[in-house]
Order: structure tokens, then sequence, then C-alpha cells
């Protein structure tokens, strides 16, 4: 397998990082900062979001950001002139906390905490799934029929079928991960997810039904990991010293974001 290299560091904690416009862009935690960074390591800050963590990004098919407010509970969008406006208030439909999102690839936007909540195109929200135990990141196929997503306190993956109405059914334990507890996940063409594991301090290449395919032990906590670059064949791991959510913003900025390159490139969505 080749090395893994540094591309960045001096980050708080790097979240929900995706492959946008050649550029990783990313939440960067406990800064409330949306940054920006391209394959040489030049970075820039896109956007300061008025949010706590969690906040988790995605966008929408025109081009316009949707910022996850996680424990506000809302879903806010980012207008062409800069302005952020709320696109879905979720507050009322689960407790607890909102956390990690995916849009498909037809507009559809999905946002996950103990539920799974869908923002169709024109805002209205509705929930498709409930009792989760802790989820995390999301994926969706490029044929639009099937969401992944990670279930942290349950050390699985979960999957279920998408309707034409955006509706999920058929729940499934799409791999059982044994010891492993998945954080951010990426698709790729062979229909593998790689999974970012914090307290094993590792990211895993796993097929349905749980076989390992390949791992990439770290020195620290990945939390999340996306597939991008020229055709989508570099892993970009964004780890960081995990110290509890008591100490989560004690100023150490020990967060990096690492890359190596593989050999099945991303699909599907983020």
């Amino acid at each position: 397998m080749p090395e893994v290299s540094t591309l960045l560091t001096g980050l708080a904690i790097g979240e929900s990082p995706r492959w946008h416009e050649d550029r990783l862009w990313f939440s960067n935690w406990c800064t409330q900062e949306i940054i920006a960074v391209d394959l040489e390591g030049k970075s820039e800050i896109m956007v300061r979001v008025p949010t706590t963590f969690p906040f988790s990004i995605d966008w929408l098919p025109d081009g316009r950001l949707l910022v996850v407010s996680g424990r506000e509970g809302l879903l806010l969008r980012r207008e062409f002139d800069g302005s952020l406006v709320t696109h879905a208030d979720l507050s009322g439909l689960a407790d607890g906390v909102w956390n990690e999102i995916v849009v498909d690839g037809r507009g559809n936007a999905y946002v996950n905490g103990s539920a799974v909540a869908l923002i169709t195109p024109d805002g209205s929200a509705r929930l498709v799934a409930d009792g989760l135990a802790f989820a995390n990141g999301m994926v969706v196929t490029p044929d639009n029929s099937t969401l992944i997503l990670a279930e942290s306190y349950g050390k699985r993956l979960t999957a279920f079928d998408i309707a034409d109405d955006g509706g999920l059914s058929n729940r499934r334990i799409w791999a059982d991960l044994g010891d492993g507890t998945p954080d951010g996940i990426c698709l790729d063409e062979n229909l593998a997810v790689w999974y970012a594991d914090v307290p094993n301090k590792r990211c895993m290449r796993v097929r349905e039904g749980g076989e390992v395919l390949q791992a990439i032990e770290l020195d620290r906590g990945c939390f999340a990991c996306m597939l991008g670059g020229v055709h989508k064949q570099k892993l970009f791991l964004m780890v960081a010293e995990w110290h509890g959510f008591a100490n989560i913003d004690d100023g150490s900025r020990t967060g990096q974001v690492l890359t190596i390159e593989v050999s099945a490139p991303g699909v599907g969505w983020p």
C-alpha cells in the first residue's frame, strides 16, 4: 500500500470532508470555520458559521451550500450572496443533536442523529428512520437506490432502500464491524465502504457483509474520510487526537488532513 502523506496540519477536528470544485472542503470543529484545501496544501477559510459543533456540509445541485447546525436543530443554506438562511427546521422532528448530511443525486438531503430526516428540494422535512445508535457518516449509491449509514455505537453499517419519494425502507445490517466504531464514510466503485474509526485509530475498507479489504493504521483518531482528487483515487483522512467530549476544545490543534492513493475511485454521494 502507498504511504500516507500529510496535506494540512494545525486543525482542531476536521469533519465532514467533501471533494468539491477541485478542492477538499471540510468543517473545522471548534473554530466555526469551513475550510477548503487544494492538492498542494494551500488552504482557505471559505465560510464562518454561527453554530457550535457538530456541523456538517454538503451542496444542493444548484451549488448552494447546506450546513447542519446540529445542536440548534437547523439546516442552513448559504445563498449566492453569502448570506445564511434557514433551509429547514429539524428541532421538532426528533430529540438530541443532529449530525451528518448527504445530498443525493436528486437533490434530497438526509440528515441524521438519533433518527434520519429527509429534506426535499423545496425545504420540507420529515422523519424517514429512527432508533439509530449514534448515527454518523452516510453515503448514497450512484443509482440513488441505497443509503448506507454508520452507527457508531452499534458498531455497524446499516443500509436502507430509497423510494421514489425519498423515503427509506428495508432497514438491514450492511456490515457488522466487530470492534469497529464507524464515523465518517465514503464509497468506491466496487461498492466497498471506507470508514473512519476514532477509538481504534484507523481507517478501514470493507465490503457488504463485513469482510475487511484494507486497513490503514494511524497514530491518532480518524474522524472521517473522503475519496477525491483528479480521478477520485486519493483518500483524504481527517485525523486528530481525541481526549473526550469534555476536552474537545482544549486548544491542542492536533487535527490533520492526510492522504493516500488507492486503487478504486470514489462514486456516489457525497
